[in-house]
């Protein structure tokens, strides 16, 4: 179980960065580096005569399929070693669900043209579903790995079984409002000399003749501003509890901020998107692991 616990933490960190480097595609505008091809590219099983954004985008394909393969791999490790209907082969089953709706959304971007320069409702839908999604196949790889070392299971009865509930939920719109902004920067990005300072931008941003996907951009900030405030309240409700867990949701909740900030007043590099990135992911596992110990069935109150 321990070799198996591991593995499925591998898993997981590989995902992630599967997910960090599809988030590199959208930002070098590499999505229709093979084309409206899919699975092939640009007709060919392996380019040939790859441009730097057909390798990028391809390198992400390649990479996607080694994440099928590897979650499949867990899932099947997982029914041989684990008792039918333990709360293991579940999760990793799934995960190995999220995975392949992670390659039918993919698909779906390709094949309608939902990359690129394309800044329609439909991709940013598309592009807010993704992000749930994303979210959903790490933590699900998250938990497997987790309760294979022997983490405990969240009662359905707890009494602040609800509270934890509205967190993740904040954390998805959190998220979600993230990918849609990540996607206004993309496409129309802001030099962090214009204008007159930040709020003049917030003013311009807002103006009715600006791209909805600008006008969105104020809601992310918003968004996150509250649910992290409302995350770091719960975590010191329950430092008694779950302190390890807690103080690890602080600190990420904290450096979210920061880069959050330090985003905006950089206009949005690429860099530092992945960063941000970066930290949701991890932040989002932390939130799911200090929900299952504080909801444990066992005698805390949380």
């Amino acid at each position: 179980m321990t070799r198996f616990s591991r593995f499925a933490w591998g898993v997981t960190a590989y995902n992630i960065l599967v997910i960090l480097w599809g988030a590199w595609v959208r930002i070098s505008g590499s999505g229709a580096g093979c084309g409206e091809h899919w699975p092939d590219c640009n007709g060919e099983v392996i380019p040939t005569a790859p441009t730097t954004r057909t390798l990028i985008e391809f390198t992400h394909r390649a990479t996607s399929g080694l994440c099928l393969v590897l979650t499949l791999a867990m899932a099947v490790w997982a029914y041989r070693v684990f008792a039918p209907r333990h709360h293991v082969r579940r999760a990793a089953n799934v995960t190995l669900a999220f995975v392949l709706a992670e390659a039918a959304l993919g698909a779906l971007l390709v094949i309608f043209g939902l990359v690129e320069q394309n800044d329609s409702v439909a991709r940013a839908i598309v592009v807010g579903v993704h992000l749930v999604n994303t979210f959903g196949l790490v933590g699900a790889g998250a938990l497997t790995a987790y309760w294979a070392s022997g983490g405990p299971l969240p009662s359905r009865s707890h009494p602040r079984r609800n509270v934890f509930g509205v967190a993740i939920v904040a954390v998805l719109l959190v998220g979600m409002t993230g990918a849609i902004t990540a996607l206004g920067d993309t496409l129309f990005p802001v030099s962090p000399t214009d204008g007159a300072g930040l709020l003049a931008h917030i003013r311009a941003d807002l103006s009715a003749g600006e791209h909805f996907l600008v006008r969105l951009r104020i809601v992310h900030p918003l968004v996150a501003l509250l649910a992290g405030g409302f995350l770091v309240t719960l975590a010191f409700s329950t430092l008694d509890d779950a302190p390890r867990a807690s103080w690890t949701v602080i600190i990420l909740v904290t450096a979210q901020m920061i880069a959050g900030t330090t985003n905006v007043a950089l206009a949005a590099p690429g860099w530092m998107q992945i960063i941000h990135l970066l930290l949701a992911d991890v932040l989002w596992i932390a939130l799911l692991i200090q929900a299952v110990e504080c909801l444990a069935d066992r005698e805390m109150s949380c």
